[in-house]
């Protein structure tokens, strides 16, 4: 695909939007709108399946002309305003490299195996990374300006084909655990928090300075200052609480502290419902999505009323017909909705198998099944 073809008028969904964004207010305030809201994410990959590309492919053009970036997000821009219908409050177009900011912070090297997303490759021990690492200014990196200098391009891209969308993208990691798990083996480090944990917080301080300096960075270059900041907290599933609060909640509080005056907002794939008691009374999130495999009981049990969470789905409910996804729908919709806070999602990101044509129909079923006040 070497030109964009596809047209995306976001001013015609004005309407919609201002809606979407007074139902979610509403919910945010643990009050009950007019039905619950919808949020379903999702990226390239899921697009890249819908219109027969390699996602290999799409991940790759974040280097080369960014024409199939932007073809890609725009066709699903369209097929969510128009196909899909949740409660989506905006749109824009970004750069997608894929899960690999550690790569290119600490210049390490990715894998682009066929039709997926790219891959961090482990090359090094936990002792290794300790040795080697270093916490390079962002200006000092070439990757990270790498990234920057297309970020640039994409903006003055669609600024000449008059798409009239925001436009960003940059460098970002994930917090110290995840970081590290990310290009590290994983066994490793969960073992090296019982028996050398002085090691592991080695690696951990160097995780947690260069997400600072990214941060830090971001905001100096668009002239910002962050008072919100989410988290991709994934691997804080395979901790017990009371390891979790001890190796891996300071360094999540003091980001938090930071860059989230106004707003906390945590993902994690779970199953983290042994932390959500911690993250409503102790780290004071004021929103989270649950996740794919947790239990909506238990969030609704720890974070009702605290913490606005979204999600209930779990991809797996979704990847046949909507005769088989309605249960789980219904089962979401029963546990979460009463007296707002809630949203009904998929925990984490859609996977590029789930069936589109279920989506839809399951945001449809939701419309109707999940307003409130209809015994009255």
């Amino acid at each position: 695909m070497s030109a964009i073809t596809h047209k995306f008028d976001l001013s015609r969904y004005a309407e919609a939007i201002e809606a979407s964004k007074l139902r979610l207010a509403a919910a945010r305030r643990f009050e009950e709108p007019d039905r619950v809201p919808i949020l379903l994410a999702m990226g390239g990959s899921f697009f890249c399946k819908q219109l027969g590309i390699n996602v290999r492919d799409f991940f790759k053009d974040a280097y080369g002309s960014l024409d199939l970036q932007i073809e890609v997000q725009l066709h699903g821009l369209y097929w969510c305003f128009e196909e899909l219908q949740d409660d989506r409050t905006g749109a824009s177009l970004g750069i997608d490299f894929g899960p690999i900011g550690e790569a290119i912070a600490f210049d390490l090297p990715v894998d682009y195996p066929d039709d997926t997303s790219p891959w961090i490759l482990r090359t090094m021990s936990l002792e290794e990374a300790e040795a080697k690492l270093r916490v390079i200014e962002p200006e000092d990196n070439p990757r990270v300006q790498e990234v920057y200098r297309q970020v640039d391009r994409l903006k003055e891209k669609a600024d000449k084909l008059g798409l009239g969308l925001p436009t960003g993208g940059g460098v970002g990691i994930h917090p110290p655990l995840s970081a590290a798990c990310g290009f590290l083996d994983v066994e490793e480090i969960m073992l090296a928090l019982h028996d050398d944990p002085m090691l592991v917080h080695q690696v951990f301080e160097k995780m947690f300075l260069m997400f600072i300096k990214l941060k830090d960075y971001h905001d100096r270059r668009y002239g910002v200052r962050s008072t919100g900041l989410g988290l991709c907290d994934d691997h804080s599933a395979f901790i017990s609480d009371a390891l979790y609060r001890q190796h891996v909640m300071p360094y999540n509080m003091a980001l938090y502290g930071r860059y989230g005056s106004k707003d906390r907002y945590l993902h994690a794939d779970g199953p983290n419902d042994h932390h959500f008691a911690t993250y409503a009374d102790v780290m004071k999130l004021t929103s989270m999505d649950m996740g794919g495999f947790s239990q909506i009981e238990n969030a609704k049990r720890d974070l009702g009323g605290k913490v606005f969470f979204s999600g209930g789905l779990n991809c797996k409910d979704l990847y046949g017909d909507f005769a088989s996804a309605k249960p789980a729908i219904d089962h979401a919709l029963s546990v979460g909705m009463p007296g707002g806070g809630y949203a009904l999602a998929i925990g984490g990101e859609t996977y590029a198998g789930v069936n589109p044509d279920t989506l839809c129909k399951a945001v449809a079923y939701a419309k109707e099944a999940g307003r409130y006040g209809k015994g009255d």
